[in-house]
């Protein structure tokens, strides 16, 4: 008996003959195999350089001083994020104030912290002792309650704080206000026929239906802010690089130290980068991250970049 193939079924050569095959592109390999060549030859010139130590690297790493700016910096990050987020939300619904000069002021305090370099805020803000001595509490043009040195209050610490904070809030108002704008004009009407103060639409409408808006821009903005208090060490603000500048100004070893530091920064900020991707995929608004973890990596390469 003759084995004919069945109608409708190919053979297996058939198939193969058929199936669509992926171009080849020489031109991917070859800029692939330069990539890895020229990332070779980088770690190489690292990690074999004579020139560099890595055992006072491995000393310094893990050093109670370095630590120490380690926990100040996730400190000042976490309390200017605050500050600046609450700040944020204020500025925002003063933007949508029908009051013109309650609209004026928040946009003049956005254009004002925006405009102006965060480094010159920072050296003012520990600087101001210079025009105010002294600060007191008590009735204008009268008697003075409280009096004190205004050096003894706006330390480093303080001023990093208020300055960071301060210029954070800027920022965060227009993430705000983007995401207050992302609400459907329909909420507000369903609000409104319901007699519901502006103030109420504003709390338990709007704010919480933008609070999935909000999220990923808030999270880029406190990775960014994270690195943004290496420029704390110009005013002394005890954080990581400043604690990495204080220790290689006394054994000389300044790119040794800056690889500790760079250590940490890259540790932390890879750190927050997943805890952001997880809450973004709670909230529904990780779609890249089910591509099996391409989107977090895609997320921590563009980490940072914050908003404009």
């Amino acid at each position: 008996m003759n084995s004919a193939p069945r109608p409708g079924r190919r053979s297996q050569k058939e198939r193969d003959s058929t199936a669509i095959h992926p171009r080849r592109h020489p031109a991917r390999i070859v800029s692939s195999v330069l990539v890895a060549l020229i990332g070779v030859w980088l770690f190489a010139a690292f990690a074999f350089n004579p020139n560099l130590r890595w055992d006072t690297v491995g000393e310094y790493l893990f050093d109670d001083r370095i630590l120490t700016g380690v926990g100040v910096t996730i400190l000042l990050t976490c309390v200017a994020m605050l500050m600046g987020t609450v700040l944020g939300v204020v500025l925002a619904v003063m933007r949508r104030s029908p009051n013109v000069i309650v609209r004026g002021a928040a946009g003049g305090y956005i254009w004002f912290f925006r405009g102006t370099p965060l480094l010159v805020q920072l050296i003012l803000w520990y600087n101001l002792a210079a025009l105010f001595p002294q600060l007191s509490l008590g009735i204008p043009g009268g008697p003075s309650f409280v009096e004190v040195e205004t050096n003894q209050i706006l330390t480093g610490f303080v001023a990093a704080i208020l300055g960071l904070g301060l210029n954070e809030g800027a920022y965060m108002a227009e993430v705000v206000r983007s995401g207050i704008l992302g609400v459907e004009k329909g909420q507000f009407d369903a609000a409104d026929s319901l007699s519901m103060r502006r103030s109420q639409v504003m709390r338990f409408v709007v704010l919480p239906q933008a609070f999935r808006i909000i999220v990923p821009p808030t999270g880029n903005q406190f990775i960014t802010l994270f690195k943004t208090t290496s420029l704390v060490s110009v005013i002394a603000g005890s954080d990581l690089l400043t604690q990495a500048k204080n220790i290689y100004a006394h054994n000389f070893m300044v790119v040794e130290l800056l690889i500790v530091a760079t250590f940490w920064y890259l540790l932390l900020t890879t750190a927050f980068t997943a805890v952001q991707s997880q809450v973004e995929r709670r909230l529904g608004r990780g779609r890249m991250e089910d591509s099996g973890g391409f989107g977090f990596f895609q997320r921590l390469a563009f980490a940072g970049r914050g908003t404009s």
